[in-house]
This record gives C-alpha cells, structure tokens and sequence, in this order.
C-alpha cells in the first residue's frame, strides 16, 4: 500500500500539480494540508476523475486538511479528540481503510499570536500524543503522517534556515515530537535514510530552494506492526522545482500491506515512479 502526504499551500491554486502527481506516483491514499478552502470548494471532480473519493475538513482561507482514497474509508474523527468544542482550526483527520487507520496532520506552527499561539501548539501537540497513545494501547495498526511544524534535530534543517527562537525549534515543541517516538512510533523516513537531510520544504524568500536551504517538517510515523511492512519512504523532492510550487514536497510511504484476498484486482499494477530515493 502506498500512502502520501502533502502541504500543498492552497489546492485550488495548485489542483493541476496534485492531479499530476497523482497521475504518476499513484498512491492509495493521499492525505492534504493547508487545502485553504471549505469543503463545498474544494475541487473533488478534478480527482474523482482518476478514481479517488474525498472527505475534507475545511476551513475558508486558512488551513484545511483532505484525505484521497483509492479504496472505501471509514472517517473516524475530523477534529483531532480532546480539541473544545468551538476549535474551528480544520487541521485533523483520522480515517480507516482494510484495518489501517490513517491520520492526516496540520500541526500548528506556533510563531503567530505571541506566547499564546505557541502554548495552543504545544496543547495540539499534547493531545496528538494522547490520542497516539490511546491508538497504542488499543494495538491499532495507524500511521500520522502530514505537516508536523518541528524540526526534531540539528540535522533536520540547513544551517541559518530558522532562527534559534523559531518555534519549530523550542525544546517544548522538540519534546512533544520525542514523546511521540518514545511511545513506540517510527519515523518511517529517517529509518530509511538516517543520513540524509530529507528536506521537505523551502522557503519561497531570500532563494532558499536554489541554495537547499531546507527543513524536514513532514513525517510519517509508523505504528510497531506497521513498522514492520515497511517498505520505502521517501519526500519526492523533484516536485519543488517545478513552476509555481508549492514549498512543501509530498512524502510517500510503502507498506506491504496487502488488500484482502476478495478487494485484490485481477492482475498486479506496476509500481512507477517510486521515490524512495528522492531525499
């Protein structure tokens, strides 16, 4: 099964790239950040021409998140659990398909809104871990995958990318993320490829594309089991170069997990454009 993520910075700017991508790297299920747009807009005709069902969580201007699906899902939660009631923040989604559950992330940024726009980061981040570890104990087969806005380590971005005071830096945020791992999940592309820089997005400003002035900020992290079937991962940088971008790049994950017996086509369809090595 293949399983990808992607901020794609406004879906209906860039429906074309996406419809593209997906034209070639075929994945089962695709999940999308920052879709900035409400769920009535967004393009679903353009993408149920290639055989893929939608279910949105939008928002009008701002944030948004999307899953794409090859196959039937089930959605389990279109707001991350424990959030009040009146969080109109679209960033979460949680759907199921064949026994797996796929979690799709926006995670806040947390460098807007002062003190207070960081502390609703790290209360986002607490609860994302809560709801991992309650997915643990119930020994689910899951995988959150999407825009996470930290980067973990020294080696997760290019020297002078961010300030030492970015949020994405602060021992708190780093903290959640080591929470995450200390549970038990793995970092499907840093296990694949522990020493590459595996950048996955690029500032538009001050030409941080042309001189790989990157960050790793979007992840998939596998549960046990799953790490198990764990067959490629990788982001597909080629896509930042192409005209008009978005910043962020997708990152595609591999899993040999097999649809059953009855949902399984009658001839095998080749695996093209692979990017396990795009890092």
């Amino acid at each position: 099964m293949r399983i990808a993520s992607w901020n794609v910075n406004s879906i209906r700017v860039r429906q074309t790239h996406v419809k593209a991508w997906l034209e070639r790297v075929r994945p089962d299920i695709v999940v999308l950040q920052e879709i900035k747009c409400e769920a009535q807009a967004f393009p679903r005709g353009v993408f149920e021409e290639l055989g893929y069902k939608s279910e949105v969580v939008g928002q009008k201007a701002y944030n948004g998140v999307a899953a794409l699906s090859h196959r039937d899902i089930a959605i389990h939660h279109r707001a991350l659990p424990g959030l009040a009631p009146d969080d109109t923040q679209a960033r979460y989604i949680e759907v199921e398909t064949e026994g797996l559950t796929v979690i799709g992330i926006y995670l806040p940024n947390g460098n807007s809104g002062g003190e207070a726009g960081f502390q609703y980061k790290i209360a986002w981040m607490d609860l994302l871990c809560e709801r991992a570890e309650a997915l643990m104990r119930e020994e689910r087969n899951f995988l959150i995958t999407g825009d996470f806005n930290v980067c973990p380590t020294e080696f997760d971005y290019a020297a002078g990318a961010l300030p030492p005071t970015d949020a994405l830096l602060r021992p708190e945020s780093r903290a959640r993320y080591r929470r995450l791992i200390y549970a038990g999940l793995t970092d499907a592309v840093r296990t694949l490829h522990p020493d590459a820089p595996a950048y996955t997005f690029w500032d538009y400003q001050a030409g941080c594309w042309e001189r790989d002035r990157g960050l790793r900020i979007d992840f998939s992290l596998l549960s046990p089991r799953l790490a198990e079937k764990l067959v490629a991962a990788a982001p597909d940088r080629a896509e930042r170069g192409e005209a008009q971008p978005s910043d962020h790049v997708p990152v595609v994950v591999d899993l040999d997990w097999a649809r059953p017996a009855e949902a399984r086509p009658s001839e095998a369809q080749p695996a093209e454009a692979r990017p396990a090595e795009a890092v």
